[in-house]
């Protein structure tokens, strides 16, 4: 099969341009990598069992939070893991409590943009729920969360 592709694209070869010719060559450069690589994944079918599994963008950011309280000395401002943090940090399943109460002390720090944002959000937030009419005991912890925030910020 792939004699009678050669064949073809040699054909075709002698009618393209420079152009055409160079974006064939790159198309073909990758279907054969494409192929290289699938062979080599059959060749090794344990081989991707084996790697070690990345850790979520929660355990990053939770990790960050407890370097930034526990050692501030191999703490490193990661805009990244803020923005993690800053995003769910109402969410108890993504935010335990244990962090909770860090994630208040690290936001006593919080400064400028992040800072201005993150009130009013939470702001939005309290008259969103205050307007609900459900009463869940989910909605209710984020509604304490929220509190706190505010209080911590304003």
């Amino acid at each position: 099969m792939l004699q009678v592709r050669k064949q073809e694209e040699e054909e075709t070869e002698e009618e393209l341009s420079p152009e055409e010719k160079r974006i064939l060559e790159r198309k073909l450069k990758k279907e054969r990598k494409k192929a290289q690589k699938k062979l080599m994944r059959e060749a090794m079918p344990g081989a991707e069992k084996n790697q070690p599994k990345k850790p979520s963008g929660s355990e990053l950011a939770l990790d960050y939070l407890t370097t930034w309280a526990g050692s501030p000395q191999g703490w490193k401002f990661q805009k990244t893991r803020q923005t993690w943090l800053l995003l769910h940090m109402y969410d108890k399943d993504q935010v335990p409590d244990q962090y909770f109460s860090i994630l208040l002390q690290y936001l006593e720090g919080l400064q400028g943009c992040a800072r201005d944002t993150t009130v009013q959000k939470a702001e939005a937030l309290m008259k969103e729920y205050d307007q609900s009419d459900m009463e869940d005991d989910l909605l209710e912890g984020k509604r304490g969360r929220i509190r706190k925030v505010l209080q911590l910020l304003s």
